[in-house]
């Protein structure tokens, strides 16, 4: 089975790309980690105009109606280009409001981007909480609006800014929706850790060709083409395995996915460290903003072991 894009999707990414280029999002994540929100702001309404968020919301409510691949085409150059914000969050509590009464109030906002919405389960930890109009908390009878949030806690990536949400709100499902808010939220994390890791890339080839040690550029030593060679392939297996489980939406397949692509990233990350030498290690590089990135999402909305136990005993399911 072959998991190519289309000629339209493609100039969907393409397009998606040229905006974001042109927003200089470096700057974006710097005042977002300061806790200065005004800028990523402005950035969230044309991302929610080039119709990102209304790809997560039904035609019914003001969305385009639910399209998980052309989601993860987004979510990929969301990643390529460190886009802050509860991103995956949106579009998974777009998804979970399901009840004709909490959609029709909260959808149409949330497509168009006026609103911004944050979830976490019930006793941890939400993201960019304090930036968030619209929380919501995963509780075992539930989905539940959280009436306010906690103080911001330091994170590994500056840009992600955690908070605890208050408890105790307005029940909007009355179905608990954990493995389908894992199922949204594992596959659009998997998308921007292997848009991160294309960018990783991208900044680390071209600091090799630019790099010289001993009269010539590093790009051209065996030894950084082979890491290089290594970062390549493994981001080349993910993409379609994001794409796939995109198309099957199946809890095991996107745990697959979220592995592949979160780990391709990470390595990336690390082969991109390494190769930058001691500039790669400073705050004020831009690299930093997505070393810190692909770091933090490996772990977000469920760790590599935890995803590669469900693929497993899925696997043993099925034999």
């Amino acid at each position: 089975m072959r998991f190519l894009l289309g000629a339209e999707q493609r100039a969907f990414a393409d397009s998606l790309d040229a905006m974001l280029t042109a927003a200089d999002t470096p700057s974006v994540v710097r005042d977002w980690s300061r806790g200065e929100h005004a800028s990523g702001r402005a950035l969230w309404s044309r991302i929610a105009q080039a119709g990102v968020f209304a790809l997560a919301v039904p035609e019914e409510y003001e969305g385009i109606g639910r399209r998980p691949v052309e989601l993860a085409v987004s979510f990929v150059e969301l990643g390529r280009h460190a886009v802050p914000g509860p991103l995956v969050e949106t579009v998974t509590a777009a998804v979970l409001l399901t009840e004709p009464g909490p959609a029709e109030r909260l959808l149409p906002a949330l497509a168009s981007g006026e609103a911004m919405a944050t979830l976490a389960p019930s006793g941890s930890y939400a993201l960019d909480g304090d930036a968030a109009t619209t929380r919501l908390a995963l509780t075992p009878d539930g989905l539940r609006l959280a009436p306010g949030h906690g103080p911001v806690r330091p994170s590994l990536d500056p840009a992600r800014r955690l908070t605890a949400l208050t408890p105790g709100g307005e029940l909007l499902t009355c179905d608990p929706p954990v493995t389908h808010a894992l199922t949204t939220a594992r596959l659009t994390t998997a998308a921007q850790a292997l848009g991160v890791g294309l960018a990783l890339l991208d900044r680390t080839v071209a600091y090799a060709k630019q790099r010289t040690q001993f009269g010539v550029p590093i790009g051209s030593f065996q030894a950084v083409k082979h890491r290089l060679a290594d970062a390549k392939i493994a981001l080349e297996f993910a993409g379609p395995l994001v794409f796939g489980a995109a198309l099957s939406m199946g809890p095991a397949e996107v745990a697959a996915a979220k592995v592949a692509a979160c780990e391709a990233a990470y390595a990336t990350a690390r082969t991109a460290l390494q190769l930058h030498g001691a500039i790669g290690y400073t705050a004020e590089y831009d690299l930093a903003l997505w070393l810190t990135k692909a770091r933090a999402l490996r772990t977000a909305w469920g760790s590599p072991r935890e995803c590669r136990a469900l693929v497993v005993n899925a696997g043993d399911r099925r034999w």
